[in-house]
């Protein structure tokens, strides 16, 4: 098990709501006509059953976390004194770091039985590495208190 899944994992419930919040934040954040697909279909996702985005975000939690390991390694390695913020640290690499979180849900929606969800996935793909990309300052700063390295 990587130590980022090993440390995710100790407070895995509060990390999972976490990252739901900072979903929710993102989705509505987003303004113009080009949000409305994804708000739409956010919409859609959430209305699939109550609790539908956390059990998601569970669901994928663990191969997200190998998907970061490297940047996660990287960054925990580096002295605390001058120890960047996490969000710093994904936000530096946006190409690498949403490619590989995308390459997780990719590899899920290609194997989904649900075909709603599914054609859903599909629609919403070919914007959705700017939206990861928008996203990693947040991720990292979401996650950074429950795997903040010990000093």
């Amino acid at each position: 098990m990587s130590e980022l899944l090993e440390r995710i994992n100790q407070q895995r419930p509060a990390v999972i709501q976490s990252c739901v919040s900072l979903i929710e934040n993102e989705v509505s954040s987003k303004r113009g006509m080009m949000s409305l697909p994804l708000k739409a279909g956010y919409k859609v996702i959430r209305g699939v059953k109550p609790g539908f985005v956390g059990h998601c975000v569970d669901f994928l939690l663990d191969d997200f976390c190998t998907a970061m390991e490297p940047w996660y390694t990287s960054w925990s390695a580096q002295d605390p004194a001058s120890r960047p913020g996490l969000d710093r640290t994904l936000s530096d690499q946006p190409e690498q770091v949403s490619e590989a979180l995308l390459g997780v849900t990719d590899a899920r929606a290609q194997r989904a039985t649900n075909r709603t969800l599914k054609k859903l996935y599909s629609k919403l793909r070919p914007r959705a590495k700017e939206h990861v990309k928008a996203a990693l300052p947040g991720l990292g700063r979401t996650l950074e208190p429950y795997v903040r390295p010990a000093s």
